[in-house]
Formats: C-alpha cells, structure tokens, sequence
C-alpha cells in the first residue's frame, strides 16, 4: 500500500505536464501531498478488510460505503467531476466510466486474496461499483493481477506475458518511446499500460517511481499505479514509508497500519 501512496504523493506536483519529463527531481517538494489516489486507495482497502467473508453484494456495499466515507471526509482531495457527484449521491449507482480511478484504487486486492482468480474478481467489483465500463473493469484487473504476480514471485517476463495474453494491453514500447507523445490523459486504457510499462523498465522501487513520473500526463495517478506493483516486486525502502507517513493525517494513517497488519 505504501508504494501506491508514494507514487501518488512523489507524481502529484508534476500532474499535469509540470514536470520536465526527467527521471532527475527531488522526491519530495512541499507539494508532495496525498490527492485523491490514496484517499481511494485506502477506502478500497478497509472495504476489503471489513468485508473478506461477505457475498459479493456485500462487498460492493462495503465499497460504496467506505469510499463515500472517506470522500466526504476529504471532499478537496481532487475527485474528478462525475466522481465527486457519486460521492454526494445518497443511492450511488455505476456510470460507465473507464477512467484510471478504478486501477488506481485498487492496490489492497493485489494483497489480500489467496489466488490469482480470487484477486481478479474482488478487482472487478471495486471497479464496478463506479467503473462499469469493460475497460474501467479491465484496468483495474489487470492491475490487481499484476501485483499479486509481483508479491508471489512472479519475474516481470511472466508478469508482461500475463498482462498482454489476459488484458490485451501492448507492452512492447519502451519508456522512452512512449515519453515523447505521452499527455494527461485519464483513461484506464491510456495509463495502465504505461504504468506497468514503468514498472516493467524500473530497475528499483525508486527507480520505477522515477520512470512513472518521467512520462508526465496524470503522472500521479500513473505513478501510483506503478508504484503499487513496484511495492510487490521489490519492497519499499524504510526511509520512503517514513516520509510516507509524515504526510498522512493521523486516520489515513489508522487504515494503512491495519492494512499492514492484515496483508502479512
């Protein structure tokens, strides 16, 4: 969970093309502060915490109540529009979105469930809860998945062969072929495969955080995405969760502690 914390702490400031498109920046600048990723991304995560033996409908209520909790709580954390209305609506229903929010949030099932099935099918449901366009769907899945395969020992060759065979997504260019044209943009279909494709060329935690936030566009949330995944395949560095941690406000921190605990 850190890593997809940082990732989104470390690309805010540079959202939006405000970077330089480099890998060379200070990690942290006083504008290096959570958005609206991690508040996701930890509702997400007690949902699933609150709700490992409930049916599928339950589940998805657990989502919507905790992601309504928590985006009430932070209501200026940066929603997008139809989001931020979801948040507000007493009875929420699903819009058809396939933005990047749903493969943003969803870190916690990469971590919690026992097979690579199980994990794919708790993704789909944080994404449809709100993301109930097949590629909202597929983005979260793909996500979910390729964190599971990073924690349980998978290399990145069987991680990239997964994604392409199961997701369709195209692997094959590299950072600097995609950094040239890449722009803000926040679909699930033009952010996850970058942000794996990060992932895939990083050669450390903080190296893939680098090379996320180096292609600019939503850099925040691609970061997180890759930054997720990258907690999995190599750990995160103790001074990382440390600056982590000063950046949360004492109840984010609650859940990231209990979400600590239960992922062991």
């Amino acid at each position: 969970m850190y890593g997809a914390i940082l990732g989104d702490m470390i690309g805010a400031p540079y959202e939006f093309d405000r970077g330089r498109k480099t890998k060379v920046f200070p990690l942290f600048i006083s504008d290096s502060q959570f958005t609206d990723d991690t508040v996701m991304t930890l509702a997400v995560a007690e949902a699933l915490m609150d709700s490992r033996r409930s049916s599928d409908d339950g589940i998805r209520a657990a989502l919507i109540e905790k992601m309504q909790k928590w985006g009430r709580r932070y209501p200026h954390a940066g929603y997008g529009g139809m989001f931020a209305q979801w948040l507000r609506t007493p009875s929420p229903r699903p819009y058809g979105s396939y933005g990047n929010g749903s493969a943003m949030r969803v870190s916690a099932a990469g971590w919690l469930y026992d097979t690579l099935e199980e994990t794919r099918r708790i993704a789909r449901l944080t994404a449809e809860v709100t993301h109930n366009h097949p590629e909202g769907i597929k983005g979260a899945e793909a996500t979910a998945a390729a964190i599971f395969l990073a924690r349980t020992g998978e290399d990145k060759e069987r991680i990239r062969a997964y994604i392409t065979d199961q997701f369709g997504y195209d692997l094959s260019r590299t950072c600097d072929e995609i950094r040239p044209a890449y722009y803000h943009v926040e679909s699930c279909q033009q952010t996850v495969p970058e942000a794996l494709t990060a992932f895939l060329e990083g050669t450390s935690f903080e190296d893939v955080i680098r090379t996320a936030v180096s292609l600019g566009g939503d850099c925040d949330t691609l970061t997180c995405i890759a930054g997720g995944v990258a907690e999995a395949f190599y750990g995160v560095p103790e001074e990382l969760k440390a600056e982590c941690r000063v950046r949360l406000p004492q109840d984010l921190l609650e859940v990231l502690d209990r979400f600590g605990d239960t992922a062991l």
